[in-house]
């Protein structure tokens, strides 16, 4: 057995980093410490850039504000959201490893049903490392977790599953609702944990959450666009809405899988649901049409990397969805440019052409 002066390495040390935005001191990450200080974070200051914010002792760092994200990437920088937790999506562009995890300020450390803290993070990775099985169902649940396996009648030639992009994870506390759920159910709080981890199946799609969240950035890093939120835009708090419906879209197209459920967080503080209904007013309207249009976008069979495949989708959201409002014309614009910025942050290894043509010398 290993002694406390030999404790095993944390999964994935040096491959991960994790993600936060904020426009407050960190103190929150004292409640952490124990899973989280073995690894690099990215914090997003979002709002005023003179404030500074307080990190804890100890954590190994970088920080970015406005004016740093306007630095870095110049004229571009109009694609990276202003006053909302959208700018995130900075730090998964400026990242160098292979897996992200991205939390919110108001989200601790949750028990399990015995009362022993739930590490979040080494869950989302084992989910991340464990493959999914996107292309039939499995009645009991994620078949690689123990104690569990494929039942009766599933398919020997579908058991080896696809590698897993995106682990989505849950809350307990506060639930991920809408104002108008808010607003009707101002009390309600979520106490079930419910002990189960599935594949969500091809074809179909799902409101995914930025609070607890984690992916494979080599896998499909592009396509966790969080869209433009906030200051200046018509809408708010459909960030990882957006994010979510492109990634599961192009997860389906290049035969990737998504899992959803555990592991839990504390969410600690439901937000205003009256700042909440002006932020979603149109959102909510619009949704009845985006939700359509994602279950009927057809990506071609030449879009063979994350980044064709969602210019690809740029191209149909101007067709489409501009119709409905022009802020959907100004969205394309900022997806095709946030490919464009991601590809000089990120060239590519050893030649390989990017979406946009042949690798920059």
């Amino acid at each position: 057995m290993a002694s406390a002066s030999h404790a095993p390495t944390p999964l994935l040390k040096d491959e991960l980093d994790i993600v936060i935005p904020t426009i407050r001191n960190l103190d929150f990450l004292e409640m952490w410490r124990p899973f989280f200080q073995p690894y690099h974070l990215i914090i997003v200051q979002d709002g005023d850039p003179s404030k500074i914010i307080r990190v804890p002792e100890g954590f190994d760092y970088e920080l970015y504000n406005r004016n740093d994200i306007n630095r870095m990437l110049g004229p571009k920088a109009s694609c990276i959201s202003f006053k909302d937790s959208a700018c995130r999506c900075f730090g998964y562009m400026v990242s160098k490893k292979k897996y992200i995890y991205t939390i919110d300020d108001d989200c601790f450390v949750a028990k399990d049903p015995l009362g022993k803290d739930i590490n979040a993070l080494e869950q989302h990775i084992k989910n991340l490392l464990s493959p999914s099985t996107p292309f039939f169902f499995n009645t009991l649940y994620d078949p690689y977790r123990v104690g569990a396996d494929f039942v009766r009648g599933y398919p020997f030639s579908l058991r080896e599953g696809v590698p897993t992009a995106v682990s989505h994870g849950l809350w307990l506390n506060i639930p991920d609702y809408d104002a108008p759920t808010q607003l009707v159910k101002p009390l309600e709080r979520n106490t079930r944990y419910v002990d189960a981890i599935l594949t969500i199946p091809k074809g179909t799609l799902f409101p995914m959450c930025g609070m607890n969240l984690a992916f494979d950035r080599e896998l499909i890093g592009p396509a966790m666009y969080f869209g433009l939120m906030g200051d200046g835009q018509p809408i708010g708090r459909y960030d990882d809405m957006w994010a979510g419906w492109c990634t599961k879209v192009i997860t389906d197209h290049l035969g990737l899988g998504v899992k959803t459920g555990l592991p839990y967080i504390w969410h600690s503080k439901a937000s205003n649901p009256f700042v909440n209904l002006k932020k979603e007013y149109n959102g909510i309207f619009w949704q009845e049409e985006l939700i359509p249009f994602f279950q009927s976008v057809s990506l071609p069979k030449e879009a063979t990397t994350v980044q064709k495949c969602y210019l690809e989708l740029a191209k149909q959201v101007r067709a489409k969805l501009g119709k409905v409002d022009g802020y959907f014309n100004k969205l394309a614009d900022s997806m095709v440019t946030w490919i464009e910025a991601w590809d000089e942050l990120n060239p590519p290894k050893g030649g390989v052409p990017t979406a946009n043509g042949p690798p920059k010398k």
